[in-house]
Order: structure tokens, then sequence, then C-alpha cells
């Protein structure tokens, strides 16, 4: 089976495929989605085999407005109705409790759901014109870095979905923060993101930073967001994650050094770094933007083993620390 590849003049065919059960590659503003029917099970037990996912990992559950949240879950707390002024639309999704609309294959087992609305316009569209809630786990063969670009869908799922709709490059290059509700005032992040713990404090009380943002989840521990329980965003190199200066990184980077062996660094670091690299980005949100694109082309320069410059994981930094930390699969050294 061929996938199509549509532009933004043919939204109404990708909706059209959504509402026959079949899985369309969808741009969002965070990166691209496996786009279906989220109360078809069906539908969803598709996503889960074009991707090759583990059936315990949740989906995402995307709406065109915060309000039809009320038509998928059982309960809305307060304070996610604040957080959706703020943040809806936008790169927030709320882990909240689901009723019978939302299956449990969608929910990876779970009684909750995660809710996000989407502002990007082609997501959004798509949602309106199928009247679907659509679930849309990155578009990526499952433990791949996520495509922020249609070629890099077209790349991983051509054959495996019915249509893929190009939307170019993705806004932020992450995926949504991911939030649960501890009680009336404070949240916990289960994946970090955009939309940063300072962020969230602006209508919070408290925002806790859950351990498994920064290290695995315990043996049998259920994971209640994507990200969270497998090595995810992997290139088929070798990741290692290197937090120090950039002295200390060049003497420890030549010391291993060899055939097909690159490095990952900031923008700015090249004129004092004699080794094979590419940079990726100058501050957080470049990093952000840009880390999975080259993960992607690293994999196309064939390389066997990659040391990281590690960002500084504050703000913005914490979402990218935590995709290349698991991408590394925890490996880490500190100098």
């Amino acid at each position: 089976m061929e996938t199509l590849l549509l532009n933004e003049n043919q939204l109404d065919v990708a909706a059209e495929l959504i509402i026959k059960g079949e899985v369309v590659g969808i741009p969002t503003e965070t990166v691209y989605g496996l786009g279906a029917d989220a109360s078809d099970e069906n539908a969803v037990r598709k996503i889960f085999s074009a991707k090759g996912r583990p059936a315990d990992n949740p989906l995402i559950v995307h709406l065109a407005d915060f309000s039809e949240a009320v038509r998928y879950t059982s309960y809305i707390p307060e304070l996610a109705h604040k957080l959706a002024e703020k943040f809806c639309p936008g790169a927030l999704t709320m882990v909240l409790p689901k009723n019978d609309r939302i299956p449990l294959v969608t929910s990876g087992g779970l009684d909750t759901v995660g809710i996000r609305v989407p502002s990007h316009p082609v997501m959004h569209r798509i949602i309106e014109l199928s009247g679907k809630p659509i679930a849309a786990p990155s578009a990526n063969i499952s433990g791949y870095p996520s495509p922020t670009s249609a070629s890099h869908v077209m790349r991983d799922m051509n054959g495996r979905i019915s249509a893929v709709v190009d939307g170019g490059q993705s806004e932020y290059g992450v995926e949504s923060t991911v939030i649960s509700f501890e009680d009336e005032s404070t949240v916990r992040i289960l994946r970090p993101g955009c939309v940063t713990e300072k962020m969230l404090m602006t209508v919070c009380g408290n925002v806790i930073v859950d351990k498994a943002v920064l290290s695995g989840l315990e043996k049998n521990e259920k994971a209640s967001s994507p990200g969270m329980k497998y090595r995810h965003y992997s290139p088929k190199a070798d990741i290692i994650m290197v937090e120090s200066t950039l002295e200390s990184f060049t003497d420890y980077v030549g010391r291993h050094y060899g055939d097909n062996v690159y490095s990952l660094i900031f923008d700015g670091d090249s004129d004092n770094f004699p080794y094979r690299h590419m940079t990726y980005g100058a501050n957080s949100i470049q990093q952000a933007h840009q880390i999975f694109r080259k993960l992607r082309e690293l994999d196309d320069l064939n390389a066997v083993r990659v040391y990281v410059r590690s960002p500084e994981p504050v703000g913005v930094g914490l979402a990218v620390y935590n995709r290349l930390i698991r991408a590394a699969g925890f490996e880490v050294v500190r100098l």
C-alpha cells in the first residue's frame, strides 16, 4: 500500500480517511502525529501496528476545543479549566479520568486519558472536518526520533499508513508538556515540553517535576504519559550525553574519537572544536526545534557513536534534556 502525500488543500481527504478508520500522518505545532479516531478501537490498533508501539504506552487525544473534553472524561478539575484558558490551544496535555467513550486500547489500559487542543491550523481543521477525537502519537517508528517534517513521516511510514499531510516544519520540535493533577492547586509534570514549569506556575500554586522525567520508571511501574517508560527518540547511533564545559567535552571526545564518531554541540562551539560534529542551536528553544532533525541527519551520515554536549535542564532545556537522556538510554558522563 503506497501512502498518499497530501497538501493543505486536501484536508477533506485526510478527514474522510480518519472517518473511515484509517491512519493519517498530520502536522502539529509540536511534532507530526499519526492521527486516527481515538474512539475506534480498530483504528487505534492500526496506530500501534504502524509504529510498532507497545500496547501499554498511552496515546494522547486531540480535540478542537477544550469544552469537548467533558464528552470523553468523567471529571475535570477547576484547575484544568484555568490552565485551558491560558494554554489551549497549545502544547499542553492534561491527564484526566476518562469515560467509556475512550477505549482502553487508546489509554494504554489506564483509567485516565491525556487531552490536548492543538494550535496547528491543519491539525485543528482535520479534527473539525472529521468530527472525531483524534489520537495522535508521534508519527515515527517506535523508539526512533520523532518526525518534524512530512518527509520524516514518509520515510518511516510509507506503506504503513494511508496518507501524510504536508504542513511544513514543526514549530516547536518536541512533544507537548504532559501534566497530571495532584490536588486543587498542584500539577505534576510527567513529560516536559515547551510549556515550562515557570509558565505553569503562573496558574498553579505548585508544580512538581516527576522523577521519571530525568530517570527511568521503576520495574513494573505503569506509564501514565507517553515517553515515560521505554527508551525513546534514539537514532541508530549510540548516544552518550556529556555534562561539562566545552574544554572538558573537547578533551573527552578526543580521547574517544574514531571512525564514524560525531559530536552534537552548541552553536558557537565550532571554532574551538576540532572533531567531526554538528551543532543543534544556541539556546534551548533552538535546540528543541532542531534536536530530532539532527539525530536523524546523524543516521544519514552513518554515525556509529554520538557525544552530545548536554543542555541545561531548565525551562525548555528540561524538555531537550529529557529527550536526549532517553535517546542515550540514561547514559550520562559528568565531567
